[in-house]
């Protein structure tokens, strides 16, 4: 990449009120989204950067502060500078927040039910900013931790961000991950809304629990990386010996 390219990124509209470091930040995120750099891949020096950027060490240091504080980048001492990777352990401790009692995390597993192009309700539309005209993919699927049914979850992504993906017979247990490598999505940032519902006739017969047992509805919108909504799901979870557990930092 050659430095013309960066300073005449550098120098569009977009971003030239901010602070230098902040543009230098929004350009390599924004090469992140064109896949310039894999997941998982090391970014160049900060030197050879600061060359390309036709800018100080300082401050492609202090963009790489702020990409690696909002988990797009991760540094390894000694090493370098990586894109972020949903691996499954990663989608563990940052994703999935429900835990046995008096376990730690566990990592769990997943059971398709169904998937199919559906028409968005309006719950949905709202949620990911789609019209009535739009379709969306719908996966229906349960989680199993200590070998029962612990959450049953109806996921709703956008089909012309996921194309064709009701047809695959490979979907994974780790969906952030398989959005990232196979459909160029990646999760940035996730918001959670959580009321307590009872179990229905379906739900019970689905999760192996009485009719009318407490449940909490956890209701999710995901944001990708380029900040396009990307995912809806509602997730229906045990609270009999199951807790939410949720870390800030």
């Amino acid at each position: 990449m050659s430095s013309s390219q960066f300073d005449h990124k550098l120098s569009g509209p977009s971003l030239a009120f901010q602070p230098l470091y902040q543009q230098v930040a929004e350009y390599i995120k924004q090469l992140i989204v064109e896949r310039r750099w894999q997941p998982g891949e090391m970014l160049p020096s900060e030197f050879k950067l600061a060359d390309e950027f036709n800018v100080s060490q300082g401050t492609v240091r202090k963009a790489l502060t702020l990409l690696t504080d909002t988990k797009i980048v991760t540094r390894r001492q000694g090493v370098g500078t990586f894109v972020s990777e949903h691996t499954a352990q990663d989608a563990l401790f940052r994703f999935f927040p429900l835990q046995a009692d008096g376990k730690g995390a566990d990592l769990p597993k997943a059971e398709l039910i169904s998937k199919e192009l559906v028409e968005p309700n309006e719950t949905v539309q709202g949620a990911l900013a789609l019209t009535a005209k739009d379709k969306t993919v719908k996966l229906k699927r349960r989680r199993i931790l200590e070998n029962e049914f612990c959450m049953l979850e109806t996921i709703f992504l956008p089909s012309k961000m996921f194309l064709d993906i009701e047809k695959r017979e490979d979907i994974p247990h780790t969906l952030y991950h398989f959005y990232q490598t196979d459909y160029n999505q990646t999760v940035f940032k996730t918001r959670d809304s959580i009321k307590a519902v009872l179990a229905s006739k379906s739900d019970a017969k689905s999760l192996g629990i009485e009719k009318g047992t407490p449940l909490l509805l956890v209701t999710r919108v995901t944001e990708s990386i380029d900040g396009k909504l990307i995912e809806y799901r509602e997730s229906k979870c045990r609270t009999d010996h199951y807790h939410y557990q949720v870390e800030l930092d």
